[in-house]
């Protein structure tokens, strides 16, 4: 039985793919109970900067250190700089991925700096990146900083 917290990010990437977007979603636990969820909308939104994960911080609101110091961060997919700089900053211990075939972030970084690593290789994850992919070369590159 899949994690709860992977499926709501799941859900969280389905309801970007559903936008018109890209489908990575993310959810922030803390003390098993989700205080921030989202999905990656650059183009829903124009911008540069709503990955999933920052989009889950964001709308997790401010919080004292101690809350990210004690959280876990899920996303879809694994975290590009942008994403693994915020989880640095902050200080959050934990990061659950659901897959990194088709894109590799900053896993070594963030082991480098303590961070704990639960990759799931998660077949649906991969199935939705691999579907956007195909169908939207073009988008993705951009996402990622290629094109």
């Amino acid at each position: 039985m899949m994690d709860k917290f992977m499926l709501a990010a799941i859900e969280e990437a389905k309801k970007g793919l559903d936008e018109g977007g890209i489908p990575i979603g993310s959810v922030l636990v803390h003390d098993g109970k989700i205080i921030g969820r989202g999905h990656n909308r650059r183009v829903q939104s124009g911008s540069p900067t709503l990955h999933g994960e920052m989009d889950a911080l964001e709308n997790a609101g401010r919080q004292p250190a101690s809350v990210y110091q004690n959280s876990v961060i899920y996303t879809t997919l694994s975290p590009c700089s942008m994403c693994t700089g915020a989880i640095l900053l902050y200080g959050i211990p934990k990061v659950v991925i659901g897959e990194n075939t088709t894109f590799m972030g900053e896993e070594t970084l963030l082991e480098s700096r303590g961070v704990e690593l639960e990759r799931l290789d998660d077949s649906t994850c991969k199935q939705l990146m691999d579907d956007f992919i195909a169908a939207k070369p073009e988008l993705w590159n951009e996402d990622i900083g290629t094109e």
